[in-house]
């Protein structure tokens, strides 16, 4: 439970009608909470060009009256129970906390009790921030029960509703009726707050007419004195949980930096170079997700590949190098044609001494069943040895079709065959968008996953080219450099 705290609690005649006005700012991701914060402050305090990891506070002044505003990070869309009705299984009796279709929580991720704690002793208003451009479905009203449901009891009583981008609404259209077409969802979410709801125009934030930050300010006020001049308080239970969850991620971090700092020690002298092998059925992709690794077009994505296809460049400090090979039959190994076989092979054989990753390409819009997945495994050991699972990774391609769905949540969703394909590959995994080249951030994780893969396998760094691979290897193959030429500096053999 949390605690309302009042001039009355503590006999203190102040704290009554305080000097300054604490407003904590909650909302769902791109809900233009960050914006909303900067309107109110009347300056570009906060970073509105990037997401929010951690709360962040910033003062201003109005009315002689100074206003501590504190911008948090966006609320967890929760997962539709509808979708995993193996949740209400009596099989599975007492396991909500276990539901396996919610996506774990993010070590960067804090909760509302940060924000609540940067404005001691507690904020007089909360402002759920809706974006009027966004559906509000029943998904995102409990994401908003449970945001403030984590501050604990007697949240709504403190609670405003502020939409933003009403510059979006159609010409005519007043806020008042935007929540009524908009459906039960938000009317209960304005309803709880007790009917305290703002529109805010953020692109006005700059006229001279500007009267929506007063305006807001008269309406926490109205609110306020309805509470008798009291604030919300956290209940200290809820703020220990918190400063123990915070020191859990500030010690994560550390140990993030460290990894960071021993990587970077390891630059120096020529680049690390690391060797990728494509592989995976045909229309996966592969071409693309190449292209996306090295930030240029270099295979020829559309059209299906007949030979292997290697090519090099700089990627965040590394010289890769890429092999694209022609796909696989989805079904059976023998349907394979044996010189697709055999190309995959003088694949590997073109990054001598050996391949540090085979990257196996699986379209996160593709479903895996038993025999599909046996048949991968097959080409797998067949054509590379039983000693390929250790330098195998899963690399998710088409990853916009995911949205905003974590890939864990996905990977939970595709079923045990899929989770049997991923312990296969020692859980190393990635998902990659590679509908724009160079432009996908994730490259430079996937690289870190690849370096750690190495670190796990010790001496056996890389998948050692096998003599049967090199026969009548140019025949096959088309590249614009010599093999022997390919592994000139590498430090990660």
């Amino acid at each position: 439970m949390a605690a309302v705290s009042s001039a009355s609690d503590t006999g203190d005649p102040r704290g009554r009608h305080p000097p300054e006005r604490r407003l904590l700012i909650l909302g769902g991701p791109q809900s233009g909470k960050t914006s909303t914060a900067n309107s109110i402050l009347g300056d570009e305090v906060f970073d509105v060009g990037t997401e929010t990891t951690h709360s962040n506070v910033g003062q201003t002044e109005i009315y002689g009256r100074r206003v501590t505003v504190v911008d948090t990070p966006p609320w967890a869309i929760p997962s539709d129970p509808e979708e995993n009705p193996e949740a209400d299984s009596n099989d599975n009796a007492g396991a909500e906390s276990e539901n396996p279709t919610r996506p774990p929580p993010s070590l960067d991720c804090e909760g509302p009790c940060m924000g609540a704690i940067l404005c001691p002793p507690g904020p007089h208003a909360i402002l759920l921030v809706v974006s009027v451009t966004q559906p509000f479905t029943d998904t995102e009203r409990r994401a908003a029960e449970e945001q403030l449901g984590a501050l604990g009891g007697g949240t709504w009583r403190y609670s405003m509703v502020v939409f933003t981008g009403v510059d979006k609404l159609p010409k005519g259209v007043f806020i008042e009726e935007h929540i009524e077409n908009t459906g039960e969802s938000l009317q209960w979410l304005v309803e709880r707050c007790g009917s305290r709801y703002h529109a805010f125009d953020n692109t006005r934030k700059d006229t001279e007419d500007n009267t929506q930050v007063p305006e807001l300010m008269e309406k926490v006020e109205e609110m306020i004195t309805d509470n008798q001049g009291w604030y919300f308080e956290v209940n200290e239970l809820i703020l220990l949980e918190e400063e123990q969850a915070r020191r859990a991620l500030d010690e994560e971090r550390m140990r993030m930096e460290e990894h960071v700092r021993q990587r970077d020690q390891m630059i120096g002298g020529p680049p690390r170079e690391l060797r990728l092998l494509l592989l995976g059925w045909k229309g996966v992709g592969k071409s693309s997700v190449g292209n996306s690794i090295l930030g240029r077009r270099y295979f020829e994505s559309g059209q299906e590949t007949e030979l292997c296809l290697r090519r090099q460049a700089l990627v965040s400090g590394r010289r890769i190098t890429i092999v694209d090979t022609p796909g696989w039959d989805w079904f059976s190994v023998r349907r394979t044609p044996k010189r697709i076989r055999q190309e995959s092979q003088r694949g590997a054989a073109l990054l001598r001494p050996g391949p540090h990753t085979l990257l196996l390409v699986l379209p996160v819009v593709s479903s895996l069943t038993a025999r599909k997945r046996r048949t991968l495994l097959s080409h797998i050991e067949t054509l590379f040895g039983d000693s390929a699972c250790l330098h195998t990774m899963v690399l998710f391609s088409c990853g916009d079709w995911l949205g905003r769905t974590p890939i864990e949540e996905h990977i939970l969703r595709g079923g045990r065959e899929l989770q049997r394909l991923l312990e296969f590959c020692g859980n190393y995994y990635h998902v990659l968008d590679s509908k724009i080249p160079g432009k996908d951030r994730s490259v430079s994780v996937l690289l870190d996953k690849m370096e750690e893969m190495i670190r796990e396998n010790g001496d056996k760094a890389f998948l050692p080219i096998q003599t049967e691979w090199l026969s009548e290897e140019s025949s096959y193959s088309s590249d614009n450099t010599e093999p022997e030429d390919d592994c000139r500096g590498c430090q990660l053999q």
